[in-house]
């Protein structure tokens, strides 16, 4: 597959080999790039956020996260001041401050919540941007109901499971510095939006919107997500890897999460163990890597930057885009 063919640099600032060029950093080499950045985040608050199997360490924080909230904060503060200085000048009156947009992509189960969750957290440590909201596009998904009837269960995650009217509609009030936005919250638990039951966002300085297809383009509509974002991330990894972790992570659910009366996968929770990881693989193949191949990866080469994991879950390398 793609993602495991495309080939990677070999020094700090040697381009890519891909068509878009980017400067590719060894994991060494982006932690040095932390400089003076404090650790903010104690072992009690990384085991908090930690997804259900994937580790994450300090040294992660610090030789990953603080690095990248580092940049995040230059081009904070650089586009803020951009914007002060430009509209102040041209319209003779100060502009209201607005989200700074950060969009995150990825495949289904390489880690994209928790790796958003983190990064939520050392932004919020800055003094210049304590507000920091994460939304996911699950609260975009189109009701279990509505699937139901247009055939889609079987394609949920794919581009046409989404409200991408409102899902637009949200990230271009956001941006225009609307306040108390609401966004549909969706229950793992039920697999489904919970009628009447909203996040709210209220102009935060730095919005983070992490989901499957944030990157993608095809579309009849004259916006796309990504024309909102002032920055974006892809989650990157082996495609064996991540099957791997999914199907992990579908037998832990297994053992904790489907065992509620309340979960849509309660029927699930007494299948024996080789029948339960049949199954995990099934839906791998049947949905979610049909969904990488054709709708994820493809928008890859469009983020920022592009954050590869290794086997273990750590980032082993990390590419900035420099055009």
């Amino acid at each position: 597959m793609a993602s495991d063919l495309l080939p990677w640099g070999q020094s700090v600032f040697r381009e890519s080999e891909t068509a878009v060029p980017y400067l590719t950093f060894s994991r060494s080499e982006w932690a040095a790039l932390r400089a003076n950045v404090p650790l903010s985040l104690s072992e009690d608050e990384i085991a908090a956020l930690r997804g259900r199997n994937e580790p994450v360490s300090l040294a992660d924080i610090t030789e990953i996260y603080l690095p990248l909230s580092r940049l995040l904060n230059l081009h904070v503060t650089a586009l803020r001041s951009l914007n002060s200085m430009v509209e102040s000048a041209f319209l003779g009156c100060p502009r209201i401050t607005v989200p700074f947009i950060i969009g995150i992509a990825g495949s289904v189960g390489v880690g994209k919540s928790t790796f958003a969750r983190l990064l939520q957290a050392v932004l919020s440590r800055w003094p210049d941007h304590p507000r920091v909201d994460l939304v996911t596009t699950d609260g975009f998904l189109l009701p279990t109901r509505e699937l139901e009837e247009r055939d889609l269960m079987q394609r949920k995650g794919f581009p046409e499971s989404y409200d991408l009217r409102r899902m637009i509609a949200f990230l271009a009030a956001a941006k225009a510095g609307e306040r108390h936005l609401q966004v549909p919250y969706y229950s793992h638990d039920a697999y489904d939006i919970v009628p009447d039951r909203f996040q709210v966002v209220d102009r935060p300085d730095i919005l983070i919107f992490e989901g499957l297809n944030v990157l993608q383009t095809g579309s009849e509509r004259s916006a796309v997500a990504s024309d909102f974002f002032d920055f974006s991330i892809y989650l990157d990894a082996a495609t064996a890897d991540i099957e791997s972790w999914y199907v992990d992570r579908f037998l832990l659910l297994q053992r904790t999460a489907f065992r509620k009366p309340t979960s849509y996968f309660h029927n699930y929770c007494d299948l024996p163990r080789d029948e339960a990881e049949a199954l995990a693989r099934r839906i791998w193949h049947r949905i979610n890597l049909p969904n990488l191949q054709a709708n994820i990866l493809p928008t890859r080469e469009r983020a920022r930057l592009i954050v590869r994991k290794e086997r273990s879950h750590a980032v082993g390398e990390v590419r900035l885009r420099h055009l």
